[in-house]
């Protein structure tokens, strides 16, 4: 039996073709369908979306790369030869619609749509070729759109030659009908009796969808992944403990920070092995050590864990080493997490074309097809996340409530100002708040917050996660619980820079151990006498470190209490409200490195004020500390980015 699965589609044309492949991929790593043998993908394309839109070439530049190739896709070209009011010779620069193909050499069947024999026919051969051959191929339809692009168009207002011929030209069906009667092969009564059986077909399905009243969201949510809503029917809504033993987490440490055997790797490689093996033994864990403990601790548990994206082998910033190169043997590449533990999952970590729409859609089609797999894409930088803004805008943060599905996919997300300029510091965390569905006016009631299960809930109701760890134990934990959770929501995750080798951001084993959990809050315990506290800052990221920092040059550290909020979204008022009322007689603030038109600030501001006026706070609004209103994400000038940095931590130690 043949099973047939379509992928939801908006109308911007073309964004679901990444999508349909990395759920076409997906299916066919789980069932170890290594040649695409029994899953397969089909896209169906318009004509001036096929020539016009980018997403289809960096499509097409997946087809073949080890990690992301489906082993052959057909693409089926429906060409209307016409974009909705647009000639073909204003819509593209060369002869054919599909020359976009021609990238990979597939091979391009160019067939008449008013000849139903040889579209079959091409369609037969178009099978083979891929069955066969393993590779892309596109079929062009030529054809014609008989009518406007919608209900009310008229579209002889801009082709009025063409459809003069189109309302003079015989319909397919009436042509095919009657040189198969012509032909002999049936006659006129058997075509009327077809006709008449399709439209009692059509007819009764439409009176049937006439007297449907209610479908239930479960029959769409749990339709793919058997039996999990009833996981969080039995759930007690309590947020899970994500901790791990400690003979595990030694384990994976001490693979992590060991060189294979018979590879010979490179010099400065050595050195940073050694170092995570010293670390180890500090029973401490840097940026790279808590994410190899989380994926690797996942892996044990049977969960495949997949990270993709740009340089994520080596990272970015050369700090996390997944894939090791022998130094004098070509193609000698090893897997380093691959090989921790004797029955674990396979874990998959693979470099992606430079592409962000093309790569991140065919990662959330991967996250689609199994929840008990950790998906993650990760950004070069963050700021380079806005060229995947359609897929985040189309599927990502509304996938639950426009298309009934879930989907675990974790954004890495690199952002912080370390005066790196406009276009390598900003990962434009405002506009992931901007979008999540949590009404700004509406705090919950104080019984509500002090409920156990208050956080579990937000989570379970909103739409996504949005969070700005500030150690690798937060780190470790919120990647495990992602897994976790008896639902799936996407992850957002502002992940650091700087932080990555900053000794003061080391996280202590113990925070990772049996009993500990991702900290949505993390509150100042270097206060000795809360009542003494006179300004209260608030904060997310990495510039909590400046802060420590300058707090103390300035002696000010049991007058000034700083405080995380980690989570960012669902806004975490229950554990905020308690630093209020431990901190009653303090001024608050919220100190953010973004302009003030960006970050966290448009966000957090009035869920504050929403959240004081609950709670009959007199502090009835909250104070800003930051850079200023701008147009750019950060200055170009590293001058000007020390300037900032010093106004805005002076404005935070003014008392």
């Amino acid at each position: 039996m043949t099973k047939l699965a379509i992928v939801a589609n908006p109308s911007h044309l073309e964004a679901v073709d990444p999508i349909v492949q990395g759920k076409t991929r997906a299916q066919q790593f789980y069932r170890g369908d290594k040649h695409g043998d029994q899953v397969m993908s089909i896209l169906l394309h318009g004509d001036a979306a096929f020539s016009g839109q980018g997403v289809v070439y960096e499509t097409f530049h997946l087809s073949e790369l080890p990690q992301y190739t489906t082993h052959g896709t057909i693409h089926i070209v429906v060409n209307n030869q016409i974009g909705f009011t647009t000639d073909p010779r204003f819509s593209r620069s060369s002869p054919y619609c599909t020359d976009v193909a021609r990238v990979v050499n597939a091979p391009i069947f160019h067939v008449n749509a008013d000849d139903p024999e040889a579209v079959a026919f091409v369609s037969r051969l178009a099978a083979e070729w891929r069955a066969t051959f393993h590779k892309d191929v596109v079929i062009d339809l030529v054809c014609y759109r008989r009518f406007g692009h919608n209900e009310i168009d008229e579209p002889s207002f801009t082709q009025p030659i063409m459809y003069k011929k189109i309302r003079g030209h015989t319909a397919v069906r009436k042509l095919y009908a009657d040189k198969l009667v012509k032909d002999k092969v049936v006659d006129e009564k058997w075509v009327e009796d077809e006709l008449k059986s399709y439209r009692s077909i059509c007819e009764a399905a439409f009176e049937k969808a006439r007297g449907m009243r209610e479908l239930p969201n479960r029959l769409w949510l749990d339709s793919h992944w058997d039996g999990w809503l009833a996981k969080l029917r039995e759930s007690n809504h309590r947020l899970p403990d994500t901790g791990v033993d400690t003979a595990i987490l030694q384990r994976i440490g001490e693979v992590f920070g060991s060189v294979p055997e018979n590879s010979k790797i490179h010099k400065r490689l050595e050195a940073t092995l050694n170092q995570r093996r010293e670390m180890l033994n500090m029973k401490k864990a840097d940026w790279a050590m808590g994410e190899a403990f989380a994926f690797g601790s996942l892996l044990k548990e049977g969960v495949h864990v997949r990270l993709s994206g740009q340089d994520v082998e080596r990272g970015t910033f050369s700090h996390r080493h997944h894939i090791l190169h022998d130094q004098e043997h070509d193609k000698h590449r090893v897997s380093v997490l691959n090989a921790i533990f004797p029955d674990q999952a396979p874990y998959t970590v693979c470099n992606s074309s430079l592409s962000e729409f093309g790569v991140l859609g065919f990662e959330l089609g991967f996250s689609m097809e199994n929840p008990r797999a950790l998906v993650c894409w990760e950004a070069q930088f963050g700021d380079f996340m806005n060229t995947a803004q359609c897929i985040i805008d189309q599927f990502i943060s509304c996938g639950q409530t426009k298309w009934h599905r879930q989907a675990g996919l974790v954004l890495l997300l690199p952002h912080g100002y370390e005066g790196m300029g406009p276009e390598h510091s900003s990962a434009r965390l405002e506009r992931f708040l901007q979008s999540s569905d949590d009404d700004e006016d509406a705090c919950p009631a104080l019984e509500e917050m002090d409920k156990p299960e208050f956080a579990f809930d937000q989570l379970l109701h909103g739409n996504w996660l949005v969070v700005n760890c500030s150690t690798p134990a937060n780190y470790f934990h919120v990647l495990r619980r992602q897994i976790m959770l008896p639902f799936r929501k996407p992850l957002v995750i502002m992940t650091p820079k700087s932080l990555l080798r900053l000794k003061e951001a080391l996280s202590p084993i113990d925070d990772m151990l049996p009993g500990t959990q991702f900290q949505r809050v993390i509150t100042d315990s270097s206060i000795q006498d809360p009542s003494s506290v006179k300004k209260l800052i608030f904060c997310s990221g990495k510039v909590y470190y400046d802060l420590v920092k300058r707090r103390e040059k300035e002696g000010l550290q049991q007058q000034i209490a700083i405080v995380r909020v980690e989570q960012l979204s669902p806004f975490p008022y229950d554990l905020l409200r308690h630093e209020f009322v431990k901190y009653g007689n303090a001024q608050a603030v919220w100190l953010q490195e973004e302009h003030k038109n960006m970050g966290a600030y448009s966000y957090v501001k009035p869920r504050f004020q929403a959240l004081l006026k609950r709670m009959g706070d007199s502090r009835a609004n909250i104070g800003y500390a930051g850079r200023p209103a701008a147009a750019s994400t950060a200055t170009g000038n590293k001058y000007v980015h020390n300037l900032e940095l010093e106004n805005l931590q002076r404005e935070a130690m003014r008392l």
